[in-house]
């Protein structure tokens, strides 16, 4: 399952919903969470994106979903290009320099405005967390990545 947006809160008294939004857009999704909550209407506001669930029938029950991730599964994905990847596919992924030498994990992968900037945390030292750092994902820095592992060229490793 893949979260596609989370639950910030309550719009209005008519049961609508504020979402936080990780998609590019929601407008192909209407069913989330294994049809739990079923969307009736997803539309851009000034608060965000505001959602209306069926199941949803007041102020109160909006409440009460604050916090909620709104899921699909994966295979509802739309599949990707030639070089594109989804951000949680690299979350996670041992990072490698070109000799193989293991050089952490991704941590959280960021768009800051001048495209997407992978964070790799190092092993943990005498007990303490790892140090991190950042690479952009472009392919002088990033030239291979799959389901098992990212190489980083040498020239962006701290």
């Amino acid at each position: 399952m893949v979260t596609l947006a989370v639950v910030i809160g309550a719009h209005g008294v008519g049961g609508e919903c504020r979402l936080k939004v990780f998609a590019d857009d929601l407008a192909a999704y209407r069913s989330f969470n294994g049809g739990a909550l079923n969307a009736t209407s997803i539309r851009g506001g000034a608060n965000g994106t505001i959602a209306r669930f069926g199941e949803v029938p007041d102020r109160t029950a909006a409440e009460a979903l604050r916090g909620t991730e709104l899921r699909v599964p994966r295979s509802m994905l739309p599949p990707l290009a030639d070089g594109e990847y989804y951000h949680f596919d690299l979350i996670g992924l041992p990072a490698k320099s070109r000799d193989g030498t293991v050089l952490g994990t991704v941590v959280d992968v960021e768009n800051f405005g001048a495209g997407d900037v992978i964070e790799i945390e190092r092993a943990p030292v005498d007990g303490r967390a790892g140090k991190r750092f950042m690479v952009p994902m472009r392919l002088d820095a990033v030239p291979h990545w799959d389901d098992e592992a990212l190489t980083v060229d040498s020239a962006y490793v701290e």
